[in-house]
């Protein structure tokens, strides 16, 4: 059953369309980083009809440890997102952590993202939705996919009806993260387009001690399962240098093997479509 359809900037979400891939640095690292990978990024989706959103934090509030770098903050950082956009011609999602962040961050962005850790959180969600942007919502580790219902009904009945729900593992005891394909099923029951963030669903919560940990050898099998289960997009986290990304390095897509990812997802959506 397809997914409703949901515009960011000018890309659609859901309605049957081939899955839109949302990728980019987790943070802004420097002034200059955030524009090379975007546009690396875009060349590579734009030379496989692939529909491209582009994101990176500006600030990554839940941090392992006081040490974790956190990005340039949001006077900085919005308007460095805001650039990438115009300059490259291409819709830009970023996370929000506080209500007060949303009506900001709306006037620079074209999707805002709840994390997941804040996906329960009722003020965040009604502030995002308020500004008439599309939220993204990532269902909590500790949460069931049924559950996302009540996440999506919080967005819709702000009188927004653009919501994305996204999958990026549960916890499985300690340091652990496990993915449960059939929650891409059960959150497509609520209309919304159903997005996975393969590249979180790698990593090892705070398993490097000061910092997460993440299994990135992993992310063509996840991915390829992801496709196969008729998701409308995929998130993945993609650095050029992930032993020098100053956050969630262990479990980002290596850029120089993105291409071969996602002509492989490409064609296992296309066999399933002709099928």
């Amino acid at each position: 059953m397809p997914t409703e359809t949901v515009p960011v900037g000018d890309v659609l979400f859901g309605g049957g369309r081939p899955f839109v891939l949302i990728a980019g640095p987790c943070v802004i690292e420097n002034d200059e980083h955030p524009f090379f990978m975007a546009e690396r990024i875009r060349a590579i989706t734009s030379s496989l009809g692939i529909p491209y959103v582009f994101k990176a934090s500006f600030d990554k509030a839940n941090r392992t440890s006081i040490e974790g770098f956190r990005g340039p903050g949001p006077e900085h950082g919005l308007g460095i997102l805001r650039e990438v956009g115009k300059r490259l011609g291409v819709p830009v999602v970023t996370d929000v952590h506080e209500p007060h962040q949303a009506e900001k961050a709306a006037g620079y962005v074209d999707l805002l993202q709840v994390p997941a850790f804040l996906c329960r959180q009722t003020d965040l969600l009604l502030a995002c939705a308020r500004t008439g942007k599309p939220v993204n919502v990532k269902k909590g580790q500790f949460l069931a996919p049924w559950d996302m219902k009540n996440a999506v009904d919080k967005i819709r009945s702000a009188g927004n009806p653009h919501v994305i729900v996204t999958e990026r593992g549960a916890t499985f005891g300690y340091n652990n993260l496990v993915v449960d394909f059939r929650s891409f099923p059960i959150m497509r029951e609520t209309g919304a387009p159903v997005v996975f963030d393969v590249t979180h669903s790698l990593q090892l919560p705070g398993g490097a001690g000061k910092s997460s940990s993440g299994q990135a050898r992993y992310i063509p099998e996840l991915a390829s399962a992801g496709i196969a289960c008729g998701v409308d997009g995929v998130f993945m986290e993609v650095h050029d240098r992930p032993s020098e990304a100053l956050s969630d390095g262990p479990n980002s897509c290596p850029l120089d093997i993105l291409p071969s990812v996602l002509k492989r997802l490409v064609a296992i959506e296309r066999a399933i479509r002709e099928d």
